[in-house]
């Protein structure tokens, strides 16, 4: 079956996205929301789960009649992690005259197809990125739902500085992406007189390490923080063990944490992640439970993993701004729906959107791998 490289492939992936019509026109009374996501490469596992979460929480809401009797739907096209392949998919998007946008995958992608959005005057929601780019200067169109990078990489920076290590190297993908965690570790560092004893980088969609490995190996790092995708990430991690290093692997929570473990299997054991979002297998919080029901009430046709749990989240504070809009819903009402949430418990995580703030989460959290392909948090 041969996979159309710029719209993903319903019949590909009708197991994971239950399938819907890409090419149909926008219904009234429906809201559709366009999203440009990787569904095809070796970022593909982050779009998808995403998605996969996303719309479990819609079709929950649909079933019980939409919002204000407008059914959601999510209409989205395969950018395989790329800024370009985005740009042309946004540009597609507007011109359908999607109402918002929503779910975009990565820093580089989102960072081309804001722009677009905010000329057309078109929300930008819950971009999969914690770039300060993307959120400084403010941007009326812009809502985030997850915490930064400068959030999880001041953890990570805390973690290891509280353990004594200080010579930290950094493995990052040469794009926005890698160079706004690289950023925010070097800001943490620097917090307490330090800086990176050595980098290295990867390009992106490649698990081309070999340089990488050789360049880090030589700094002899106490450990080392990863910001990139799983794929690359795991292979960094493989040849680095090969090569004989025994110290800590740090990982920020864009690199798909599930995705991660299934990819390094045993060799997973103790590589540590940052989490923006509430633990999926720990059902101490309302929303895990709330989760989990979602997912069994629907098929158990979707993975619960931290991307699916974010696409989730994400839609459910679009419904709750769809809510607050009013009887008329346009673009900006939407925009004054979702302000006016203010400060709330979502089952347990706290989520905060205001006039002068689109950054609903600060939360970051570790978690690691286990040698079985599990995540303790």
């Amino acid at each position: 079956m041969t996979i159309n490289r710029r719209t993903f492939s319903v019949t590909a992936g009708a197991a994971m996205l239950g399938g819907f019509n890409i090419a149909t026109a926008q219904s009234e009374g429906k809201i559709i929301l366009g999203q440009s996501a990787a569904f095809t490469g070796p970022a593909a596992q982050l779009g998808i789960q995403f998605y996969n979460g996303a719309k479990l929480y819609f079709d929950q809401i649909n079933a019980q009649g939409g919002v204000g009797r407008r059914l959601i739907e999510i209409r989205n096209l395969d950018d395989g992690y790329e800024p370009d392949r985005c740009a042309e998919n946004t540009r597609k998007l507007l011109a359908e005259d999607v109402f918002a946008l929503f779910g975009y995958i990565g820093t580089p992608t989102s960072i081309v197809a804001l722009p677009l959005a905010t000329q057309e005057k078109v929300p930008f929601i819950a971009p999969f990125t914690g770039a300060m780019a993307l959120r400084e200067p403010f941007n009326k169109y812009a809502f985030h739902v997850r915490a930064s990078y400068n959030d999880e990489t001041a953890l990570i920076v805390k973690q290891l500085t509280n353990l004594g290590l200080k010579k930290i190297a950094v493995f990052y993908q040469n794009d926005a992406y890698g160079k706004a965690g690289l950023s925010g570790v070097n800001l943490a560092l620097g917090g307490m007189g330090l800086k990176p004893v050595a980098l290295a980088t990867v390009e992106r969609n490649s698990v081309d390490v070999a340089a990488a490995v050789k360049t880090l190996m030589a700094a002899g790092p106490d450990a080392i923080v990863q910001v990139s995708a799983y794929k690359s990430c795991a292979a960094f991690i493989r040849e680095a063990r090969k090569a004989g290093y025994g110290g800590g692997y740090y990982n920020v929570s864009f690199v798909g944490t599930q995705a991660l473990a299934d990819e390094l299997g045993k060799e997973g054991a103790g590589v540590v992640v940052s989490q923006v979002m509430p633990s999926p297998y720990n059902a101490a919080r309302p929303l895990t439970r709330e989760f989990a029901e979602s997912i069994k009430s629907g098929g158990n046709k979707v993975q619960a993993n931290f991307s699916s749990m974010e696409g989730y989240v994400a839609a459910k504070l679009v419904v709750e701004g769809l809510r607050r809009a009013g009887a008329k819903v346009t673009r900006e009402a939407l925009i004054a729906g979702m302000e006016s949430i203010g400060t709330q418990s979502m089952g347990g995580f706290s989520v905060t959107f205001a006039a002068n703030d689109h950054v609903a989460s600060h939360f970051a959290e570790l978690s690691m791998l286990t040698g079985d392909g599990r995540v303790r948090t």
